[in-house]
């Protein structure tokens, strides 16, 4: 292997390394914090009357304040540079999470979800910039894949979690999901302290790789942004740049595909405990509590390993668009056909391929936008796709419990969320491809 291979196998590695595991925490953290009211909505909606309308609107709201301040945050991360603005993200947000477990109506349901989307506005975009500023392109879809880990850790041990503290609290006499609210918010607090001191904004500022990592690394990175289709040109201001990545087609193109996958990976987030706990009435089985948390972790687990393996594959292949949208169609057809069947665990089965569908297709889809946007206006186009992806998770949640509310079903929401996701897909595929650029180009024989 030459030296130029030997250079980039260590710095990836090193900055692997530095950076990933320590992002995947924050990420579990972040997704335990948001998502923890699929369980507490097992014991909270009686305990304060919320109805299955006003939690959907509850649990989807959150959305809203993320949407509205999506953007304005990654543009402040741009400015003041992720370890700042992550820490910042990250104490505000933990603060919110744990007052979730003092809330007393449903009022206070929708306000503290309205808040904690605000807080947490700019966390994911911001890691997926962070990301793009650390690693070559044709490194990105395995390293965002590894990154977003984070969702189905966070559900695999989240849900026995969260259930074992509702378990705990009602134990000793406390209102268990307000234990489970106030203990699961204490570690973002925490970890947004350490982040302020652990994080670095960009390669030209770690000391912890050696002169000849940083210079290759910082090299290979100035070279594919001269490559970009959207590259800067030096002529143009900050607003410009912004303006000029806002008014992308393609940035909007990438926008509504994400809103269809991620109507997917929101539904089952929030709904999946719920359809368990329907199988007594539909089915005569009485599911427990922790076996309903290990039930939902299953989908989630089977999901990571899948996730991983469709990146590489992605990587290796440099391909994203089939990849991106044959896993969103896998999705919709599996969870469209399995309700439709209506039997227990044929419906798990479909959660299962529901979460490897839609986490997979949402681990390549974002290594397309990294190929496209570059400096300040990647960090607003990035924003601004995922903020109009994740409205799915206001529609989504609230579309599926009014259904529920009107129907006594889950089936007919789920099969909205199935045709959305399914047209999601459809779109990756008829997307128009730009080209990779010459530096990420896969070597001869690479097997990354």
């Amino acid at each position: 292997m030459n030296p130029v291979s030997d250079i980039e196998k260590q710095t990836i590695s090193r900055v692997t390394k530095r950076l990933v595991p320590f992002l995947i925490l924050l990420f579990v953290v972040a997704f335990l914090d948001r998502t923890n009211v699929g369980f507490a909505a097992l014991k909270m909606n009686e305990d304060i009357g919320i109805s299955q309308a006003i939690y959907g609107l509850g649990a989807g709201i959150f959305f809203l304040g993320y949407f509205v301040f999506e953007v304005p945050s990654n543009i402040m991360m741009h400015r003041f540079g992720a370890r700042v603005w992550i820490a910042r993200i990250m104490v505000t947000w933990g603060l919110i999470a744990s007052a979730m477990g003092l809330l007393q109506t449903a009022g206070h349901f929708i306000t503290l979800r309205v808040l904690l989307g605000i807080a947490e506005a700019g966390f994911f975009p911001g890691v997926i910039y962070l990301l793009s500023l650390w690693f070559p392109s044709r490194y990105r879809a395995r390293m965002i894949a590894t990154f977003y880990l984070g969702v189905p850790i966070a559900q695999v041990i989240g849900a026995p979690l969260s259930v074992g503290l509702m378990q705990l609290g009602d134990s000793l006499g406390v209102v268990g999901w307000r234990l489970m609210y106030l203990a699961e918010g204490i570690p973002a607090m925490v970890l947004g302290v350490v982040c302020f001191f652990y994080l670095t904004d960009r390669p030209a500022d770690a000391h912890w790789l050696s002169p000849e990592q940083r210079s290759w690394l910082i090299n290979t990175l100035d070279r594919e942004e001269r490559d970009k289709p959207l590259a800067v040109d030096a002529g143009l201001s900050k607003g410009q740049m912004i303006r000029r990545a806002l008014g992308n087609r393609q940035v909007w193109m990438l926008a509504l595909v994400y809103f269809g996958i991620t109507s997917g990976s929101n539904a089952m987030n929030f709904f999946l405990p719920s359809v368990l706990q329907s199988f007594r009435a539909s089915f005569g089985l009485d599911l427990g509590l922790m076996q309903n948390g290990l039930i939902t972790a299953i989908p989630y687990a089977l999901a990571a390993v899948a996730m991983i393996l469709w990146s590489r594959r992605s990587d290796r292949l440099q391909e994203r668009h089939w990849h991106a949208g044959g896993a969103a169609l896998l999705a919709s057809i599996s969870i469209a056909l399995a309700l439709l069947i209506n039997q227990p665990w044929i419906i798990v089965i479909g959660f299962v391929l529901l979460a490897i569908g839609v986490y997979s297709a949402i681990n390549v889809f974002w290594a397309v936008p990294g190929q496209v946007l570059t400096g300040v206006g990647a960090a607003a186009g990035i924003g601004l796709i995922n903020s109009i992806g994740n409205l799915s998770g206001f529609s989504g949640p609230y579309l599926t419990g009014l259904l529920y509310t009107t129907t006594g079903s889950y089936t007919p929401g789920f099969l909205v969320i199935a045709a959305l996701v399914g047209a999601a897909g459809i779109g990756m595929m008829l997307m128009p491809r730009q080209p990779v650029p010459a530096a990420s180009r896969p070597l001869i024989g690479d097997k990354a």
